[in-house]
């Protein structure tokens, strides 16, 4: 049995122990779809990854601002929740948010050690247009794929979620009191 190898302390918070050599019951490893997903991710994110360089920003920063634009007033504490991340992972890139203008953080009004996030005006600006771009790239692949694509798409996605996370992404991904 192989042991899992750790690219980052995000694979280490989200691992779920050790990796097999294959799948149960001892058929081949799913190369053609794993491959697929490398691929599409990395295509998914290439015209976003080029505006973030403007800013001197990578995949982190854009996560940061993704969730906290979709979630104004969001906790750090929340946000290391959905990120699976150490407090010192995301210190860095969330003080260059902070210090660029992009994202507001205050002092929660009960508890004063907490920290609630907001994206500012230019925050905003920069997490829609980065939404757009890969909004553009899904609709188009959903088109290609053909009537149902797009259930069948959320129903793959939600099913590639571990399953004791499953319901708490959903009602994140859901909510209807979001911008």
């Amino acid at each position: 049995m192989k042991i899992a190898q750790y690219v980052n302390m995000a694979d280490v918070i989200s691992s779920t122990g050790p990796v097999s050599p294959s799948t149960p019951g001892g058929e081949a490893p799913a190369y053609e779809l794993i491959e697929l997903l490398f691929f599409a991710y990395r295509d998914f994110v290439r015209e976003a990854d080029a505006v973030l360089i403007r800013y001197g920003f990578g995949r982190a920063h854009h996560r940061v601002l993704h969730f906290v634009s979709r979630n104004p007033g969001l906790k750090v504490a929340e946000l290391l929740t959905i990120l699976k991340i150490t407090k010192q992972s995301l210190g860095r890139v969330l003080r260059e948010l902070v210090e660029q203008g992009f994202i507001d953080a205050q002092e929660g009004e009960h508890d004063r050690r907490q920290r609630l996030l907001r994206v500012t005006a230019r925050g905003d600006r920069l997490a829609r247009e980065l939404a757009e771009l890969q909004t553009r790239r899904i609709e188009t692949a959903l088109a290609a794929a053909g009537p149902a694509a797009r259930e069948t798409a959320t129903r793959f996605l939600a099913a590639m979620i571990d399953a004791g996370e499953r319901e708490a992404v959903q009602h994140l991904v859901t909510q209807a009191d979001r911008p």
